[in-house]
């Protein structure tokens, strides 16, 4: 199997657990890093490296940041590196045709969903607030099309009723670096003249895609006039960015965990039917919510019990969300 040279884009923390598992699993080269330019973060503001630049520079390896890879410069810095394959895991950037026939063996993308279900942006996010039983990862090589390249594996993983989209994405993180490592092995047994083990790439049935856009605080308001099934698909869709939210008088409330209860009433939508160490019952469309933790503002995020230990008055019985 040959060494192949590899370059690697990405941002987010789900990246960088695939670039950690390449660097510790696999005998491929790692020749260099291309990541989205610092941006500013926390309340600061303060410009802040990415979860895969913090791991590149810690491990010595060329690291790139330009803003477009539609311009010369940087289309030509990237040709020089020679590279065998492209692997690229939430970049973030648009890669133009140029860049995608750049390497040997192209350009390959692992995406968090089981195409062509989920294409975008979310796709982890959006599995969990749909109620779909199962999700996984989908390594593809990639065309000019918003994730619409022939598929070369595919992954599948349960997503449980506990699931946030942040511990499923960890647990397909660690599903993608194991197949993505496979992938690339692959790749590794076609000889120069392109003989070896051939990889079989399924084309994807465009009649059955699905797009899931990028998250907004817009739609992480909750609406309590749906069910309290649907309200908390979204909770933990949205845990733990941007995280649920709701207006209670003056305070926004961001809810992180609550569970469904089985409960009829004839309260209107948002009005809170109890209060206790239990947590925060609110009445919804159809069944009631119950919300075991929370964050007010300006502080950390706790459990209710010990949330109404200080504002208890706040959630008193019959007050309504929303008013």
């Amino acid at each position: 199997m040959q060494r192949l040279n590899v370059i690697f884009a990405g941002t987010p923390e789900f990246a960088a657990q695939h670039l950690r598992f390449l660097l510790e699993r696999s005998h491929h080269q790692i020749v260099a890093v291309y990541t989205q330019p610092d941006r500013p973060s926390g309340r600061g503001k303060k410009r802040a490296a990415s979860a895969v630049k913090d791991l590149a520079v810690a491990s010595n390896i060329p690291t790139f940041q330009p803003g477009s890879l539609k311009e010369p410069a940087a289309q030509r810095q990237m040709a020089g590196l020679n590279a065998d394959i492209m692997v690229v895991v939430a970049y973030g950037l648009i890669l133009p045709q140029v860049v995608l026939a750049m390497p040997r063996f192209g350009c390959i993308n692992v995406h968090g969903s089981l195409l062509p279900r989920w294409r975008g942006a979310a796709p982890i996010q959006r599995a969990i607030e749909a109620g779909d039983s199962e999700t996984g990862i989908t390594i593809m090589q990639m065309d000019e099309g918003l994730d619409t390249g022939p598929m070369l594996s595919c992954v599948s993983e349960t997503i449980t009723d506990t699931d946030t989209a942040g511990t499923l994405q960890d647990k397909l993180a660690v599903i993608g670096a194991e197949a993505l490592l496979t992938t690339l092995d692959a790749f590794g047994d076609v000889d120069d003249l392109g003989d070896g083990k051939p990889l079989v790439a399924e084309h994807q049935d465009d009649t059955l895609a699905t797009y899931a856009p990028k998250l907004t605080k817009q739609e992480a308001r909750l609406d309590w006039s749906l069910s309290a099934s649907t309200l908390d698909l979204k909770i933990r869709a949205f845990h733990p960015v941007p995280v649920a939210h709701a207006t209670l008088g003056t305070e926004t409330v961001r809810v992180w965990q609550a569970r469904v209860v089985d409960q009829h009433h004839e309260a209107r939508p948002g009005t809170i039917l109890s209060s206790n160490r239990e947590g925060i019952l609110v009445a919804c469309k159809a069944n009631a919510l119950l919300l075991t933790e929370i964050q007010l503002s300006g502080k950390r995020r706790m459990a209710v019990s010990d949330v109404l230990q200080g504002r208890g008055a706040l959630f008193e019985q019959g007050k309504c969300f929303g008013d």
